[in-house]
């Protein structure tokens, strides 16, 4: 597929063939069970098959589906090894790569955006695109001053596309649970439409990137390319040479796992304290490793605004918390707006369903895994345990859901990188009012 269709029919045909095939897998599946066959294999089957279908689909249509798996693939550490063995080489290709769009849509987007003579204002322009992703795709230019530069060019209808799709995979929530067991995939389109507006926004994005860019020039351990032009629909940016956090976690060493993952994490957590931002994308296709060691961060089309830092109630809930103090805990939840009144919760329950926020730091190193999140998350999201209902009951402010996306996000990642660091360390460094808190 060239570029996002236009027909919107195309489209919704196209995801709305996965529930059908789906449906048609299990009444096969019923079948084959009438004449004796396995009843798990053949569900863990028709499961894997959608499943497979599912990213087929959404990267091929790129626009707000291939943004949802995006999301999904974050989290794909959480799924059961065999269900998500067989498909993670191709989350992997689709937090990068997709296919691209044509050369004359190309052409009438930097027409658009740049004027007729646009060609004028490079040296060179590669016309096969480097990457090419949800919304948009990039190009290697060199700029008028000889600087190498990153073009990045958003698809013509991409806005209409995207939310089409949301809203579409929005009423499939109940065939994604059956392929994707735990998945709250509800609450994951909520939040992707809510941030749909702002990835558009090549304006916004420039911004963001800008001051980010000024906060962190010269930095030892990190590179923001600066923008040197942008408009609504195409973004001129210096060039990164690098390796994709995702082949990190494909073929890295575990010296490289362990020095990516904490530095991973720390821009994370120090974006607020050093930008007044926090980048809140991290699926590992932003982030590259360069090759003089430092790691690139791209695409802030989605960022928190926090002037002043991350919450200081971040630090005191963590530090009650990984204390054991369950009933402060509550108290403190209650005070930040993440129980409403009149919602009861049991403490302890409450406090075990935030282990993977509390564990990693309550020890001198951690190492992220995926069997360790694999079992919070079967605990959490398995209907039948009593403790299930407690993250239907948890309200996230709107001050925190870019944090809780970030943190949950970044969670995943770590745990498909299976790194090893103090996770203690960076908190103290750069959580306001834990450092207090762990102080001997």
């Amino acid at each position: 597929m060239a570029e996002i269709s236009s027909n919107s029919t195309k489209r919704t045909a196209r995801i709305a063939a996965i529930p059908v095939a789906h449906a048609g897998r299990r009444a096969m599946g019923a079948g084959k069970r009438m004449l004796g066959g396995d009843s798990a294999e053949l569900l863990a089957d028709a499961q894997m098959k959608t499943a497979e279908q599912i990213f087929r689909t959404l990267g091929n249509l790129k626009g707000g589906a291939m943004k949802f798996g995006q999301a999904l693939s974050i989290f794909e550490a959480a799924l059961p090894e065999d269900m998500s063995a067989p498909y993670r080489e191709s989350l992997t290709k689709l937090q990068d790569s997709a296919p691209p769009m044509s050369a004359e849509n190309v052409e009438k987007q930097m027409v658009a955006n740049l004027g007729s003579k646009w060609r004028d204002k490079f040296m060179s322009f590669d016309d096969t695109p480097t990457a090419a992703a949800s919304i948009g795709q990039v190009h290697k230019a060199v700029w008028h001053d000889g600087r190498e530069v990153a073009v990045k060019i958003q698809y013509p209808g991409a806005a209409g596309a995207i939310m089409a799709d949301l809203t579409q995979l929005a009423r499939m929530g109940r065939m994604f649970g059956a392929a994707l067991p735990g998945m709250d995939v509800k609450a994951i389109v909520a939040e992707l439409k809510l941030r749909v507006a702002e990835e558009l926004d090549y304006m916004h994005e420039s911004k963001a990137q800008r001051k980010f860019a000024v906060a962190f020039d010269g930095h030892a351990d990190y590179f923001i390319p600066h923008v040197l032009s942008a408009s609504t629909g195409v973004v001129v940016t210096e060039w990164v040479d690098g390796k994709s956090l995702a082949r990190i976690i494909e073929t890295g060493t575990p010296e490289e796992r362990n020095k990516y993952g904490q530095l991973y994490l720390r821009f994370l957590l120090c974006g607020p304290s050093i930008a007044g931002l926090m980048h809140a994308d991290p699926h590992p296709g932003n982030f590259r490793v360069m090759p003089d060691g430092r790691l690139a961060v791209l695409d802030f089309g989605a960022t928190a605004e926090l002037p002043d830092g991350l919450p200081p109630a971040m630090g005191r809930l963590l530090h009650v918390a990984m204390l054991g103090n369950s009933d402060e805990v509550l108290v403190g939840l209650r005070d930040e707006g993440f129980i409403r009144p009149g919602i009861e919760l049991d403490p302890q329950s409450l406090l075990d369903y935030l282990a993977p926020f509390t564990v990693p730091a309550a020890t001198a190193t951690f190492k992220h895994s995926r069997e360790w999140l694999r079992e919070l998350f079967t605990k959490t999201s398995d209907p039948r345990n009593p403790d299930w209902v407690i993250g239907l009951k948890i309200n996230l402010p709107p001050s925190y859901l870019l944090i809780h996306r970030t943190w949950l996000g970044s969670i995943g990642v770590l745990c498909q990188l299976e790194a090893e660091f103090s996770v203690r360390d960076e908190f103290e460094r750069w959580v306001p009012e834990f450092v207090t808190a762990c102080a001997p």
